[in-house]
């Protein structure tokens, strides 16, 4: 079954087609990456998926339930993640106790069993401490459980965020420039999760500038330019497409205000 489908979406700001009409879709431990030059509207496509702008048109299939512009908090309920360009880290928090708020939304307890302790609460956070633990591990983070978040290097960071995210266990998870600001080695590190994660049957939507990268672990591409949907396909044949290398293989990559 088809994870998420992206059908026609399009949206409009001040009478400007910010996207249009862009269509597409996700399968059980895909990498689809979306690229595309600087104002492409990569990062307006990924905020209308993701429920934080309601689209002017089309709509988000998310496991055969139409979901646009749905609440994110909602949708991560429903199976869907995401990470963000600037880092929404708790710097002050430890790296575990930053992994366990990624659990808050999947527990279903009575507040009352909180408030007073009861036996039913304190099991929840026994099972919050010991999934966080566990996607520490996952990330390679388990050594530094305890240190604050704020003093981890950018790309553990980076890591971090992306254990937070699967703590929903998303049946997809969407990633916007997950390698931005990183070396070459934290890349690389990055590079491996996401394809250890994409293995374990997570459909994984990425947005990223690093195009070795991107050629690398994509299953699939999706490339736009001011807005509109100009080709896609596998690696090898999005790299080789006229449209593509005129629009943005052929430029010079730097920082994407829009996305």
């Amino acid at each position: 079954m088809t994870l998420l489908s992206v059908e026609g979406l399009g949206i409009t700001f001040g009478g400007l087609k910010a996207v249009n009409d862009v269509s597409f879709k996700v399968e059980p431990g895909e990498i689809v990456s979306v690229i595309g030059p600087n104002g492409a509207g990569k990062t307006t496509l990924f905020n209308m998926i993701s429920g934080v702008y309601q689209p002017g048109s089309g709509r988000v299939v998310l496991k055969g339930e139409d979901v646009t512009g749905m609440r994110p908090d909602l949708l991560a309920r429903r199976g869907m993640s995401r990470t963000f360009q600037n880092l929404q880290i708790f710097q002050a928090m430890t790296v575990l106790e930053n992994a366990i708020s990624g659990f808050h939304l999947r527990e279903k307890g009575p507040v009352l069993a909180d408030l007073l302790n009861l036996p039913a609460s304190r099991r929840r956070s026994r099972e919050a401490r010991d999934g966080a633990l566990a996607l520490l591990a996952r990330v390679g983070l388990d050594r530094a459980a305890d240190r604050e978040a704020g003093n981890l290097s950018y790309g553990s960071l980076k890591r971090l965020e992306i254990a937070r995210a699967l703590a929903m266990n998303p049946a997809v998870l969407l990633l916007d420039e997950p390698a931005a600001g990183c070396n070459a080695v934290e890349t690389e590190e990055i590079d491996h999760l996401i394809a250890e994660v994409a293995a374990s049957g997570t459909a994984i939507l990425l947005v990223e500038h690093d195009m070795k990268m991107v050629m690398r672990i994509s299953s699939h591409i999706v490339v736009l330019d001011h807005g509109e949907k100009i080709a896609e396909g596998a690696p090898a044949e999005v790299s080789r497409n006229p449209a593509v290398i005129a629009a943005y293989l052929g430029t010079e990559e730097g920082a994407d205000a829009d996305g």
